[in-house]
């Protein structure tokens, strides 16, 4: 099955030594927030374990910073779950309360949100924590990045509104994949999860933008194999594998084997790549405390392509086989147990 799928990463990476004790505070965070409405919907939930995802992406967290993490994982994972695809008037809302997600870090931090729902009034709590301490230039790319992830998120939610989900080809699910993995601002968040900033003129460098390029399309589409079942029992066309299932007119086993060969090739050239760091640093004459800042920021990105692959490997959000309330919504084309849009 997908979720079994193995690849061979070059690197490991560690695990945050306050994943027990951020775990319990984010989940009761999650229920006093309205994240989540019902048991089954909090069962669901606990289920995918995304406490390990951001203690494997964040290792180098804070206690208190990992829990602020593990609440901002949780927004954009229920979020995404929100749009049913049988009902398109939904689209509407979820491009009314994306945008107000959007605004947010544009805002000085704590004011009240102008769309109030549970996840757009968790998501400005969230942002005056993971905003603390970090330069306007940070926070700008943070919010570009963020902003770019949801406008595509909205993109896909009104493209399943209009009946058009599953008609890109190869080449443009793979571009739009790539803004809707969302990896950009994640790795952006590794730098606030440690206390450092990579230098701008780092930052705009052709190499480290191919590198974070290559990150997203190593994730997007490691991401898909391994959410393959769940997607399909969703109904939903936006993956990997069903998209070369269609282009190319193949069974699914070859459309995965392709998946997998894409994906090999996407981690092979951002390897290719880290290793003329070095190179680059030498070019933009950086010193040594620049880069430390280098190291620690493809370390980010070293800890998202693990971490989320290990964590991929055994959530019960990816599960192929599962009977639940959960499972039963998806085959009946519902996104969530839970409304989250509604005040």
């Amino acid at each position: 099955m997908p979720q079994d799928v193995r690849f061979d990463l070059p690197f490991t990476t560690p695990v945050s030594e306050h994943l027990e004790y951020a775990r319990a505070r984010h989940l009761r965070w999650v229920w006093d927030k309205g994240l989540v409405r019902s048991q089954p919907g909090f069962e669901e939930y606990r289920s995918w374990d995304l406490p390990q995802a951001a203690a494997r992406t964040y290792p180098y967290a804070s206690a208190n910073d990992m829990v602020v993490l593990m609440n901002w994982f949780s927004l954009a994972f229920l979020f995404d779950d929100q749009f049913d695809s049988g009902r398109p008037d939904r689209a509407d809302r979820i491009a009314e309360v994306a945008r107000e997600l959007i605004a947010t870090p544009l805002r000085p931090a704590g004011i009240t949100p102008r769309v109030a729902c549970p996840i757009t009034m968790a998501w400005a709590e969230v942002w005056a924590h993971l905003s603390d301490g970090m330069s306007l230039t940070w926070r700008t790319r943070f919010a570009a990045s963020w902003g770019r992830f949801l406008v595509a998120h909205t993109e896909e939610v009104d493209l399943a509104a209009r009946g058009l989900a599953g008609t890109l080809d190869l080449q443009e699910y793979a571009e739009f994949r790539r803004r809707t993995v969302g990896i950009h601002h994640s790795i952006d968040a590794g730098e606030r999860s440690r206390g450092f900033e990579v230098p701008a003129e780092v930052q705009a460098h052709p190499l480290m933008e191919r590198m974070r390029d290559l990150a997203a399309d190593t994730i997007g589409f490691m991401n898909d194999i391994h959410s393959f079942e769940r997607e399909k029992r969703r109904g939903d066309g936006h993956n990997l594998i069903a998209v070369l299932h269609r282009e190319r007119r193949c069974g699914w086993q070859e459309a995965s084997d392709e998946a997998v060969r894409m994906t090999t090739d996407s981690l092979a050239e951002y390897l290719e790549l880290e290793a003329q760091v070095p190179q680059m640093c030498d070019e933009l004459s950086l010193d040594e405390d620049d880069r430390a800042k280098v190291r620690m920021g493809v370390e980010a990105i070293q800890h998202w392509i693990n971490g989320n692959y290990e964590w991929a490997l055994t959530s019960g959000r990816y599960a192929a086989d599962k009977e639940s309330p959960a499972a039963k919504a998806e085959l009946a084309g519902q996104g969530s147990l839970d409304d989250l849009l509604a005040v």
